[in-house]
């Protein structure tokens, strides 16, 4: 039965390298948007906390409507939505306000964000594999391949045609979600629950103590990963003041590319160990490392070194968090899944929002504002703690 679903497992794959072009190609144009458009850091900071609180939005509709819409058109939607956010950040700045076309085409696009977040984890949850704890980890760490691609295709880009023509490479890249969304009219999606049987409602998860705890886990998670990724283009040619091409090949790319081998090495880790807890821990710890080695270290290269150490970190914290949720409500259904990519876009909003405002408040001087992002792994150390003496165990 499982050849039938390798197409959809593609699918998938590709779904999140679609996810990685929502969040990580404005980011490259960061400083580009600031010269252009002259908006100053915390605007910048709010065209991020649009995308995940608009992507935090729909992850808490989806956890009742998509289970009466249906996985297939609400999955088609999300790459339509993803594909149509990206033609419009071409067009829409040069035809409103600046700042007011960017912030709507990235409300659009982070519509497709927001349901791809939700639905492609638990349609790899329901297809019929093997070690789905080492599936996830190999789900997400196309995240990471994906974003190297963007990186480095985009950085191509920019070096053979020039940084002013960003919106051709916008519309370029929406040809992938466009493609994906063809693809997922055609391939088999199987259903999350046994047949017969009802997920947990929203209601119902809420009443579980552990459950909260599964909440603070994620929103930590992307607020770790989050704080680091969607600033280290800006800091690398900000604030230690290499050039663009530079600072996007050993600041972003570098992390991304670590984080995907992390998420490698996490799914080969899950293959004999039931709990990846004690790997998260220890990821946890080299994150604050990595978060002190970015924001106080006075050489560059060590600083982009602490950036690429943050990528590793941080790569099984997302689809642990998933794996270790999914095997303590194994009736969660998609609202399981919907909240804590509720939680996890909470964190990705907070996390680069709070260096964005604390970088504003020390006079843009990013290192700052990264420093004061070190307590969401501190935090999220201390959950994996609790969740290990087991805290609020069910019955």
């Amino acid at each position: 039965m499982l050849h039938r679903y390798q197409a959809t497992l593609g699918a998938c794959f590709t779904g999140y390298i679609v996810q990685s072009v929502i969040n990580l190609f404005a980011p490259l144009l960061f400083l580009t948007f600031q010269r252009e458009f002259s908006l100053s850091l915390d605007q910048i900071a709010l065209l991020i906390s649009v995308n995940f609180l608009v992507q935090l939005c729909v992850d808490g509709l989806a956890a009742r409507f998509v289970d009466r819409v249906g996985l297939r058109p609400s999955i088609v939607a999300a790459h339509l939505f993803a594909a149509g956010g990206l033609l419009l950040l071409a067009l829409l700045p040069g035809r409103l306000p600046p700042l007011a076309g960017l912030t709507a085409a990235v409300v659009v696009y982070a519509l497709g964000g927001g349901l791809l977040e939700v639905l492609v984890s638990p349609i790899v949850e329901a297809c019929p594999t093997r070690r789905k704890s080492a599936v996830m980890g190999l789900l997400h760490s196309f995240y990471c391949w994906g974003s190297v691609g963007v990186i480095s295709l985009s950085t191509l880009f920019f070096v053979c045609f020039g940084t002013e023509n960003w919106r051709v490479l916008a519309m370029l890249w929406a040809l992938l979600p466009l493609g994906n969304a063809l693809v997922f009219t055609q391939v088999p999606l199987a259903s999350l629950t046994p047949e017969g049987e009802t997920g947990l409602s929203p209601g119902q998860l809420f009443r579980m103590p552990r459950f909260w705890l599964f909440l603070l886990l994620m929103a930590c998670a992307g607020a770790s990963e989050l704080s680091i990724s969607q600033w280290a283009s800006a800091f690398a040619e900000s604030a230690l003041g290499v050039s663009k091409t530079v600072g996007d090949l050993a600041g972003p790319l570098s992390f991304a590319l670590l984080m995907g081998l992390s998420r490698l090495v996490y799914a080969a880790y899950s293959r004999s160990h039931p709990s990846p807890t004690g790997f998260m821990a220890a990821s946890s710890a080299l994150c604050v490392a990595g978060y002190l080695l970015v924001s106080l270290s006075p050489w560059p290269p060590l600083a982009l070194a602490g950036c690429a150490l943050c990528g590793m970190a941080v790569g099984c914290m997302w689809p642990g968090t998933f794996s270790l949720a999914a095997a303590c409500f194994p009736r969660g259904g998609t609202a399981l899944f919907a909240l804590l990519a509720l939680a996890g876009d909470l964190g990705c909003s907070a996390g680069p929002g709070l260096v964005g405002l604390a970088s504003s408040a020390w006079g843009d001087r990013l290192q700052y504002g990264l420093l004061a992002a070190v307590v969401f792994p501190v935090l999220l150390l201390a959950g994996l703690a609790l969740l290990h003496k087991g805290f609020g165990r069910q019955n």
